[in-house]
């Protein structure tokens, strides 16, 4: 069995599980997109009477929970996951409970990782002015590190709280209450622990000046550097216009956002992510190497599906881009009438 590193092949359901071979089937590749799987193994709960997730994370709950004493391990309040003793670089500790009432990023990040000791050094920055500018507002560092030496070089460079390393019961517990397949990853709650985005990385390196803060998603992002890591994230709705001019990329947006706001309240009422992600590509070396790497045409206006980890994409190249177009795009592409070209 051969498979391309970045696929995924195992899921599984509450009773059932399906190793994945390769070529990968249409339906295994709908499954993948489906429950947003990018690493393997992953192993993946599901409540069969609803079709909703149970947990993201199985492989974790296996490790911690053999005997089974947690089952069915839904989802628990952010509140009851974190309580306990958090602590500060300098050696004080506080209770859990004086993160109520405050936005929380929740930090998953390791001092071995390159990634996560740059972003640190932004959010550092982006902590500051948050506080600066009046408000409530705490990350917790839920550290990957491998021994507690390393874990404490990295937290003295933190302003904000972290879950001690000795208990890796409650770091483990809140990787699997979100997820986690990668580090580095922020994930931004409300001061309610409800979920506001799993984009905080993203978030940060976008609004230096965090302006945007708390950071709500938005149906239809502006494609840049730092969010491309959100192609391997799945189907992908990219629409190119060839033009700096921000004028024209807002014009763009425009046209496509009541069709994302559409499909987004759609799924969000089944407590669902939405299957598509919304971009807007202007012109510039992302794009043009995004164009190159996915073997596009250089026309513009051009409108797009890419599903990078079917290795798949389909093209609407028309000389004048409507909202009638796009919303007939997409509803073909989720009854799947749309032929895939491969990348």
């Amino acid at each position: 069995m051969v498979m391309p590193q970045s696929l995924p092949v195992h899921a599984a359901k509450l009773n059932l599980s399906f190793l994945f071979f390769s070529p990968p089937s249409a339906l295994q590749l709908k499954l993948w997109n489906k429950y947003r799987v990018s690493n393997i193994p992953s192993l993946i709960f599901i409540d069969a009477s609803t079709g909703k997730v149970v947990c993201r994370n199985g492989l974790l709950v296996i490790r911690d929970d053999p005997e089974g004493l947690e089952f069915p391990w839904g989802p628990k309040p952010f509140s009851e996951v974190v309580a306990g003793p958090l602590l500060r670089n300098n050696g004080q500790t506080l209770d859990s409970s004086a993160l109520e009432g405050s936005h929380v990023g929740v930090y998953f990040s390791a001092h071995w990782c390159p990634p996560c000791r740059s972003l640190t050094r932004v959010l550092v920055e982006s902590y500051r002015k948050i506080k600066e500018a009046g408000q409530k507002f705490e990350i917790l560092f839920v550290s990957a590190d491998r021994s507690e030496d390393s874990f404490k070089q990295y937290f003295s460079e933190m302003p904000w709280v972290a879950v001690p390393y000795a208990d890796e019961a409650r770091r483990s517990r809140l990787n699997r209450l979100y997820g986690i397949q990668g580090i580095p990853t922020l994930i931004v709650l409300d001061s309610q622990g409800e979920v506001i985005t799993r984009q905080g990385r993203v978030e940060v390196l976008n609004d230096i000046e965090c302006r945007e803060f708390p950071w709500h998603p938005k149906p239809v992002l502006e494609l840049t550097d730092s969010n491309a890591v959100q192609l391997n994230e799945g189907p992908c709705l990219v629409l190119f216009v060839d033009s700096e001019d921000d004028g024209e990329s807002e014009a763009a947006k425009q046209l496509i956002q009541p069709i994302a706001e559409k499909i987004i309240a759609k799924y969000k009422a089944k407590e669902e992510e939405a299957p598509l992600l919304f971009f807007v590509a202007g012109e510039d070396d992302m794009t043009d190497s995004l164009r190159d790497y996915t073997n596009l045409p250089e026309a513009a206006p051009l409108l797009t599906i890419l599903d990078m980890s079917a290795r798949a994409k389909y093209v609407m190249d028309v000389e004048e881009i409507t909202p009638e177009i796009v919303e007939a795009f997409v509803s073909d592409f989720l009854a799947d009438k749309l032929k895939p070209e491969p990348i």
